[in-house]
């Protein structure tokens, strides 16, 4: 694996190599293995990102940056070389950890979920929920990477959208029911209530989690979220965090 900036070749799939991902309060932007913007941080601790493999504490541009470095090198984040798969659990608590317990107790059947080079899938194996949400921040916008894929598929994975790596939960149900699939469960993203709300609608019977919170930027869109979704992960909201204490039947 090359682990220098430059061009990611042998993917045959297009000139743009640009992804977009949300960690620890900021924006970054990954292209071509390289770190190429990252916005001003809109927190300055996070007690999870000082955990990670390669801490982030203080929260700092600097940090977060050499965070997604590490990530890069170590599996292959927002490269043709990602790794997919885990048989661990990276976290004892959170989305990819609960929707494993899920699939493996047999609550659901499969799981919507997203993954940089690939954009949505629809997940039925523990490896692929933790290879893809245990190591993964928030992904805003990815490309395909035709490796990527092919990994996804051979460990049982359907990408809905191998030709633009597009993130569509909406398409990925509604994919796993005409599959058959009756017991889905889908994770969006903070930020977009809208998509939320319009999933909750066409799809009562989903199991709907909201992940990455840290950008809701008022306690009326966190009230819109509770109202629409089944799980909240708080993250570093305040207006999430306000808006549990109102409405949540758990709030750990």
């Amino acid at each position: 694996m090359d682990e220098k900036c430059g061009n990611e070749q042998g993917t045959g799939v297009r000139k743009k190599d640009r992804h977009v991902v949300e960690v620890a309060g900021c924006r970054a932007v990954i292209e071509n293995r390289c770190v190429t913007e990252i916005t001003e941080p809109c927190i300055s601790y996070c007690p999870f990102a000082k955990r990670f493999a390669s801490p982030i504490n203080p929260v700092e541009k600097d940090a977060v940056r050499r965070n997604i470095e590490h990530r890069i090198k170590s599996f292959g984040m927002c490269t043709k070389d990602r790794q997919v798969t885990a048989d661990e659990s990276m976290v004892l608590f959170g989305a990819s950890e609960l929707l494993t317990t899920a699939l493996r107790n047999k609550s659901i059947d499969a799981a919507v979920i997203c993954c940089d080079g690939a954009g949505t899938v629809i997940v039925q194996t523990l490896e692929l929920v933790q290879g893809f949400g245990g190591r993964m921040s928030g992904l805003v916008e990815t490309v395909p990477y035709t490796e990527v894929i092919e990994r996804i598929r051979t460990a049982g994975g359907v990408v809905i959208d191998g030709t633009s790596a597009s993130l569509d939960p909406m398409a990925g149900i509604a994919e796993a029911k005409q599959r058959g699939m009756e017991r889905v469960a889908v994770t969006v993203a903070g930020p977009d209530v809208t998509t939320a709300e319009e999933i909750r609608k066409a799809y009562p019977d989903v199991i709907l989690i909201a992940v990455h919170t840290t950008q809701v930027k008022s306690t009326e869109e966190a009230r819109r979220l509770f109202s629409v979704c089944d799980l909240v992960f708080a993250c570093a909201s305040k207006f999430i965090r306000e808006a549990a204490a109102e409405s949540a039947c758990v709030q750990a």
